[in-house]
């Protein structure tokens, strides 16, 4: 019968042999000093303040030897600091502390007769007040089954040493009030530890979703990019397939080995766009997959900037003349189109009413873009649905600029307005496109020399 009974008892009594293995003091995660070191301060006063109160209540009320209640009430008081790091070692010795004391008592008969003063059994107030504040430190650090059984053993314990001091002319029985103390104080204790766990792992798991939302939003938009730059290159591939498939019909004396490698090419030129499209049909979306205008460039910069006044923000743009005709290569002009559209729309969003300027510039064989705008001049209503950006903000603009080898600059002006200047590495300009090959122009023809170099 004692067997089966054995193995429940013993599986849950097994918590208060395997004490934990963290041992950071309570409070250790708190950004100030004062914060960490205030747990060592109380525990530090809770035993100066019950070491002498115990010595005195044992003596004077319990009749024991002051050098023996001097020992007791150490063992009771002492180990409160230990708790701040290690709690279930401190709750053994605290514990068995107060079953020495109570058994003590006991065995000398002392109690109510001693000085003519009622002391409570089997817990001296002292010692009750130091083992529930040893209960909060084992419920703010241990997990439930531990709390469990340190309570019922305190119930045993306190129970049993209530039925063993019957008719030993105590003062009075506080067995139950220390069980229900100690079972509050762990419930509560608890409680708070539970509470602010799941407060923590909640913060983990916003700070985890933060991350995959700045990755989702970056993969979004370096697909985006690639959906644009397909048609740049696209244009190129097919400007190459027009060239050597026209070759043979525009070039007289074209040697037949010659016609057949240009066929070479045009084939391998169709079979590029081909691929291409299937790799586009992988990165375009469904809200994008109807888009087939033209991507635009810096020529298209005086019409966004038009309709950012329309939009109520009066803006301002400065080309550099040898920028005039749009000389830039097509991923070059697309990516300050885009970088220029994005500012643009966040004075609208974040500083309506506000003047902007637009200013591109070349500079040692940089482009430089830069938009600033001023300082709002009151609080108004937001205009951002008047402008359309890409919608990804910083994250665009860091990321086109990224795949130019460019260096990003962004942040807010002493006078309140708002900077975003961009400095992208710059081909020299005569070895970029002129009007007639863009998309709907005649085909380049094939240059004399190698191309100079930037």
């Amino acid at each position: 019968m004692s067997k089966p009974l054995g193995g429940p008892v013993r599986a849950l009594l097994a918590p208060l042999t395997r004490p934990s293995a963290d041992h950071t003091p309570l409070l250790a995660q708190a950004s100030r000093r004062w914060v960490r070191l205030l747990p060592y301060v109380l525990a530090t006063a809770a035993a100066v303040a019950l070491l002498p109160t115990g010595i005195n209540v044992l003596v004077n009320d319990y009749g024991v030897d002051a050098g023996l209640a001097a020992a007791l009430a150490i063992t009771q008081t002492v180990p409160l600091v230990l708790a701040v790091t290690r709690p279930l070692p401190a709750w053994w010795t605290i514990g068995g502390g107060a079953l020495l004391t109570s058994l003590l008592v006991l065995s000398t008969g002392h109690g109510a007769t001693a000085q003519g003063v009622d002391g409570p059994w089997p817990w001296p107030p002292p010692g009750l007040v130091g083992y529930l504040l040893l209960m909060l430190t084992l419920a703010l650090r241990e997990a439930r089954p531990t709390l469990i059984a340190v309570w019922l053993v305190t119930a045993a314990g306190s129970l049993t040493l209530s039925v063993l001091g019957l008719g030993g002319g105590f003062g009075g029985d506080n067995s139950l009030l220390a069980t229900v103390l100690a079972g509050a104080v762990l419930v509560l204790g608890g409680a708070l530890r539970e509470r602010a766990e799941a407060r923590r792992l909640l913060t983990e798991q916003e700070h985890i979703s933060e991350a995959e939302r700045e990755r989702r939003t970056l993969l979004e938009e370096r697909a985006r990019i690639a959906r644009e730059l397909h048609d740049v290159v696209a244009h190129h591939m097919s400007v190459i397939a027009v060239q050597a498939a026209s070759a043979p019909y525009r070039i007289t004396g074209v040697p037949a080995e010659a016609a057949e490698e240009f066929t070479v090419i045009a084939d391998g030129a169709r079979e590029s766009l081909a691929e291409m499209r299937r790799l586009l049909g992988v990165l375009r979306s469904e809200e994008s997959g109807g888009e087939k205008a033209p991507q635009p460039g810096i020529d298209r910069l005086a019409q966004l900037v038009e309709t950012v006044r329309r939009a109520g923000v009066s803006a301002e743009l400065t080309l550099a003349p040898e920028l005039a005709g749009d000389p830039l290569p097509p991923a070059v002009g697309l990516s300050v189109y885009r970088i220029v559209q994005e500012a643009l729309a966040n004075v609208v969003r974040h500083a309506p009413g506000a003047a902007a300027w637009v200013s591109l510039a070349t500079n040692d064989g940089s482009l430089l873009v830069t938009v600033v705008n001023a300082a709002p001049p009151a609080r108004a209503e937001s205009l951002e649905a008047s402008v359309e950006g890409t919608g990804q903000g910083l994250v665009g603009m860091r990321e086109r600029v990224r795949l130019l080898d460019g260096r990003l600059d962004t942040g807010p002006l002493p006078d309140g307005g708002f900077k975003v200047a961009a400095v992208l590495p710059l081909p020299a300009l005569s070895d970029t496109r002129s009007d007639d090959t863009r998309p709907g122009g005649p085909a380049p023809e094939e240059p004399d020399g190698p191309p100079a170099q930037p």
